[in-house]
Order: structure tokens, then sequence, then C-alpha cells
């Protein structure tokens, strides 16, 4: 089994920047990629960031430039670095990981940007 705890979000001005960070529990030595999604209020939940186990990073065309991802395999934690915030990236924040058979999912953390 494996568990999934952001950490991070919180009220930011435009412009202004927030680090997420996702602790994994568990087997993790199953988990191959993972990543950030988000879900604006009224919309569906949309891909933000994904990584895989070797680091590669794959990224929503609306946060290209602004955010960026990153894992530390051995702490088994990803993170999530939100530069110039907009007032669009508000959004409860979901982490995720992927097993080769599974797909797991935190609680979700606020994300509030302030015009």
């Amino acid at each position: 089994q494996v568990k999934l705890v952001e950490s991070g979000g919180g009220l930011v001005q435009a412009g202004g920047s927030l680090r997420l960070s996702c602790a994994v529990s568990g087997s993790m030595f199953t988990i191959r990629d993972m990543g950030w999604f988000r879900q604006p209020p009224g919309k569906q939940r949309e891909l933000v960031a994904t990584i895989t186990r070797g680091g590669i990073a794959n990224y929503a065309d609306s946060v290209k430039g602004r955010f960026t991802i990153s894992r530390v395999n051995a702490k088994s934690t990803v993170y999530l670095q939100m530069n110039s915030l907009k007032p669009e990236d508000t959004a409860v924040y979901y982490c995720n990981a992927k097993t080769y058979s599974d797909d797991y999912w935190g609680q979700g953390t606020q994300v509030t940007v302030s015009s």
C-alpha cells in the first residue's frame, strides 16, 4: 500500500511563489512516475507536471517556464516549485504516484492566488 501526503499549499499574491511537497510511504520501490495534478473551482482535474523515476519531467503548457517538478527517490518525495503564480493557478493540487498496476492520490492541498 502506498500513502501520499501533500503539504505547502496556501494563499499567495499574484507573482509570488509556493513550494509543494509530497511525501510517500509504503511500497515505495514499486513507484514509477510521480506527478502533480490540480482541480480549479468548478473544473475537472488536470495535469500540471509529471516526472519519471529517472528524472524526466513533463509539464502542462500553462505552467511551462514557471513551475518545476523535482524528485528525491532516496526520500520518496516529490516537489513542485511554483513561481510567478497567477490567479488562474488557484486550485486544489493533488500528488499522484503510479506503479505498474495502480494509481495513488494524496488528499490534496489548496493553493489560492489573489490578484
